[in-house]
């Protein structure tokens, strides 16, 4: 079964929650598209793009699946749900990021 890519627009949505996110953080997060996925990765200290979490789209801006990335591994687990920030996860993007922050401290 094929996924049908993110639009456009929501794409652009994306990018400016990731960017409000962003503006008062040293280690920024970065969106990278695949299909109906966005992967949120984080820069590190020395500037490198380190995976944290993927959001599915389901169609709903508000309504995101998600999967944290497990470096034990190394892939993305949709079914952990034990980690630390996962009380944040409520399907939206700015969740998952709060939830990143705290199971991958700066």
């Amino acid at each position: 079964m094929s996924r049908k890519a993110i639009p456009a627009d929501v794409k652009k949505h994306v990018e400016e929650i990731v960017q409000r996110f962003n503006k008062h953080r040293d280690y920024p997060y970065v969106a990278r598209y695949k299909g109906n996925y966005v992967y949120l990765d984080r820069k590190n200290y020395f500037g490198k793009a380190t995976p944290i979490c993927r959001l599915e789209y389901t169609g709903d801006l508000h309504k995101w699946g998600f999967a944290i990335y497990k470096y034990s591994s190394e892939r993305y687990d949709p079914d952990e749900w034990m980690f630390p920030g996962i009380n944040h996860v409520d399907g939206t993007i700015e969740s998952a990021m709060k939830a990143g922050m705290e199971a991958y401290p700066d």
